[in-house]
């Protein structure tokens, strides 16, 4: 990536919603990827959109990641076959669903310390993260 990390370490998610997410204390307007090596702002906004170098960062150094939960906005959409199999190919999990399921589960598993990793896209309505 190459932006800096807002934090160098996986974090909760403490909240989602209007366009951003919030996490120890700090918000972040737009779509968030938080991977093993910190906590990123990600450009899509769409999950009709996502290309397969959306998830460029995750497939080229897949360590610590055992499977990336998808947040694809209101509604669960299955990304495209060339990105199903490219998970495959890296030996990463891929579960897509709605984005607040996402940061619900990205939280629990995060607590029980599991390799987990999640791309979320934003959405506008508010809720607590967990």
């Amino acid at each position: 990536m190459s932006a800096a990390p807002y934090l160098p370490e996986r974090v909760e998610i403490d909240a989602y919603g209007n366009g951003g997410f919030r996490f120890r204390d700090l918000s972040h307007k737009g779509s968030l990827l938080c991977l093993p090596g910190g906590v990123y702002g990600w450009p899509p906004a769409d999950a009709d959109q996502l290309q397969l170098t959306d998830f460029a960062e995750v497939l080229d150094k897949p360590d610590g990641i055992g499977f990336l939960l998808l947040g694809t906005g209101d509604n669960q959409v299955f990304p495209s076959g060339d990105i199903r199999r490219a998970f495959v190919e890296a030996g990463i999990g891929l579960e897509p669903m709605a984005t607040g399921a996402a940061v619900r589960t990205y939280n629990v598993l995060l607590q029980e310390g599991r390799d987990v990793a999640c791309a979320l896209i934003a959405v506008e309505h508010h809720r607590s993260g967990s």
